[in-house]
């Protein structure tokens, strides 16, 4: 399936959206009302429960994303593709083989519906840490693949407490990329905005709630550290194993897919009756920035929904950059630039340290002496970087300016 670009704006961009979890990043995008889901991939059944309960509507496909095809979404045109992938190990090498040596990849699953449908936007979300993972190869092979299917990228990471007035320390990395340089001209990430959020916003701290979330004496071994240490309301505690984190500022620490093993990583309270317990699954999603009105299905296990709450994403963070991204694509004009093509890319990247930047192709051509000739003519004076001191100075994380040929 391919998408025959035009300046007539639609009614609504058509979403495809895949790694969907509980729906999070098409519900972000969807509150802006620039946007509609007409496809949603996710493979995890309980997770697909709570996706449905909330989104009857929309067609959600349970199967592995490597059974899917792009013909398979049920629409005449994608104007965005987005995914939060699991970040797991890439390779340069693994890259160049292809995606036959590669199903184990699922970036490069993602990669396979962008190249098929050919979306005006494309949106990923991430761990922070995946910029340094592999010593910085696992973004390099990312960024690259992209911006060789000729996207102009942006990518910056954001705090939810920082960007979405949510009370959790929650730093995620957001990839944002158009088929155009009139669009990603226009695009700009959100300001940070004060907190005024507070955690009696999002938790019960005053009801007498299910007995199952509470630590009593003779219940938990370790009770009796809990009770010398969680002394304040104006604190959200975790168990750590072996002890307590007290996480201070009025924020909640971050949510992870983990919280709840083995009793382990689920902040806990001190309520107002003195009591201490764990934040409820309604409550952590309500910490993500889900509207109240977000439903819990009923059969499905504390521990998965502690996983799918964990595994999500700040709902506010999601619907300020949709904004933006729908401003980009409603002023934009111009034609597609998809249609580049060449044997050799000059890509062009700018770094501001480790967490921000932007990337695009500069050129298309058919020889590395081409390229040589073609970065010395740009009158912007910049070097050319090889991908071994790449790797060099982005450890370094300072800012960075250079072209690199693939």
């Amino acid at each position: 399936m391919t998408n025959s670009v035009s300046s007539n704006r639609p009614e609504k961009y058509n979403i495809a959206a895949f790694f969907s979890g509980v729906g999070g990043i098409e519900l972000g995008f969807e509150q802006t009302n620039e946007f509609r889901v007409v496809y949603a991939n996710e493979f995890d059944k309980y997770a697909r429960q709570t996706y449905q309960l909330n989104h009857p509507d929309t067609y959600l496909d349970g199967r592995d994303i490597h059974a899917v095809q792009p013909e398979d979404i049920p629409a005449e045109r994608v104007d965005v593709i987005m995914g939060g992938f699991p970040c797991q190990a890439f390779s340069i090498a693994g890259y160049r083989k292809g995606f036959d040596d590669d199903r184990g990849d699922l970036f490069f699953e993602l990669l396979r519906m962008i190249e098929g449908c050919k979306p005006r936007a494309i949106f990923i979300e991430n761990v922070k840490n995946m910029v340094g993972h592999d010593h910085g190869n696992t973004f390099k092979v990312i960024r690259e693949a992209l911006t060789e299917n000729n996207y102009f990228i942006k990518w910056k990471v954001l705090n939810g407490k920082d960007y979405g007035n949510i009370p959790q320390n929650r730093e995620r990395i957001y990839i944002v990329g158009f088929d155009t340089q009139e669009a990603y001209d226009l695009f700009e990430f959100p300001e940070e905005i004060k907190l005024t959020t507070s955690l009696q916003d999002v938790i019960n701290f005053g009801d007498k709630l299910d007995e199952v979330y509470y630590y009593r004496e003779g219940k938990q071994n370790f009770y009796d550290q809990l009770k010398f240490e969680v002394t304040s309301q104006d604190t959200v505690y975790q168990w750590r194993r072996q002890y307590v984190r007290e996480n201070k500022n009025g924020v909640v620490p971050t949510l992870t897919a983990n919280m709840g093993t083995g009793g382990h990583n689920v902040p806990l309270i001190l309520t107002n009756s003195g009591e201490i317990r764990k934040l409820t699954p309604k409550e952590t999603f309500n910490v993500q920035g889900y509207p109240k009105s977000f439903k819990i299905p009923e059969g499905v296990s504390n521990g998965q929904l502690y996983k799918q709450a964990g595994n999500s994403v700040v709902v506010p963070v999601i619907k300020r950059i949709a904004e933006n991204v729908a401003k980009a694509l409603n002023e934009s004009q111009g034609q597609s630039q998809l249609a580049r093509s060449g044997k050799i890319a000059i890509i062009y990247t700018k770094m501001s340290g480790q967490f921000e930047g932007q990337s695009y192709v500069k050129d298309f051509v058919d020889s590395y002496d081409q390229a040589l000739e073609k970065i010395k003519s740009y009158d912007d004076g910049l070097a050319l970087l090889s991908g071994e001191d790449y790797l060099k100075l982005v450890k370094k994380r300072g800012n960075l300016e250079f072209y690199s040929i693939n």
